[in-house]
């Protein structure tokens, strides 16, 4: 595990010097097997807040459902100006959600974007059942587009088989990874170069795992 670079973090982030995407990717990794293991860091989030308050220097963005489940900084063991944490229901990309996630990078300088699903997803259910809903509807015509994608489920293909739900999730995270690298091109342009990475997940809700995904 990066000791050295977790100690930096918690103490001072300013002063984080090198970060790379892969030692972004890393610093999730890491944290998240804290938070599997029950070792969480102990922190003063008070101290957290004057040391931050100022100048933070989040490392990776993570854009994940709003699922009251899935906390990005509790499931990656990291602190108050760590991360930056995009929600909103079934991780759906957005002009708005790629304008923050182009602020994250070109503006605050993380180096990593981790589009992060979940099993058991409310939005990916809600889709898959067709539910019409004023303005939910919208968002859940964007998850809609990966169902017909999902090919190895014949029957029961609704909301109440959790199989069907968690493969199509799946499916709804790369769609959004690529709907990210094709509709930003200053995005795609630092992701091209190796600048920065963006990196596919799942989060289990019932082990409370995360599956990166290549």
């Amino acid at each position: 595990m990066l000791t050295e670079h977790l100690h930096l973090i918690d103490q001072n982030p300013q002063q984080l010097l090198g970060m790379t995407p892969d030692l972004a990717l890393q610093l999730l990794q890491d944290g998240h097997e804290r938070f599997q293991k029950g070792y969480c860091t102990p922190r003063d989030l008070l101290q957290r807040v004057q040391e931050t308050k100022d100048e933070p220097r989040p490392f990776a963005a993570v854009l994940s459902c709003m699922d009251s489940r899935v906390a990005a900084e509790l499931i990656f063991d990291q602190s108050i100006g760590d991360i930056f944490n995009i929600r909103v229901a079934g991780n759906v990309v957005s002009p708005h959600i790629l304008g923050s996630l182009e602020y994250t990078i070109l503006a605050a300088g993380a180096k990593l974007i981790v589009v992060m699903g979940h099993t058991g997803c409310g939005a990916v259910k809600s889709a898959c059942n067709n539910v019409m809903i004023e303005n939910l509807s919208g968002l859940l015509r964007e998850v809609k587009i990966s169902i017909p994608q999902e090919l190895t489920e014949y029957t029961d293909r609704t909301g109440e088989n959790a199989s069907f739900v968690n493969k199509v999730a799946v499916l709804n995270v790369y769609r959004s990874m690529q709907q990210i690298l094709e509709q930003s091109s200053a995005i795609r342009q630092l992701a091209d170069s190796g600048e920065i990475k963006i990196v596919p997940a799942m989060y289990d809700l019932s082990t409370g795992i995360v599956t990166f995904y290549p």
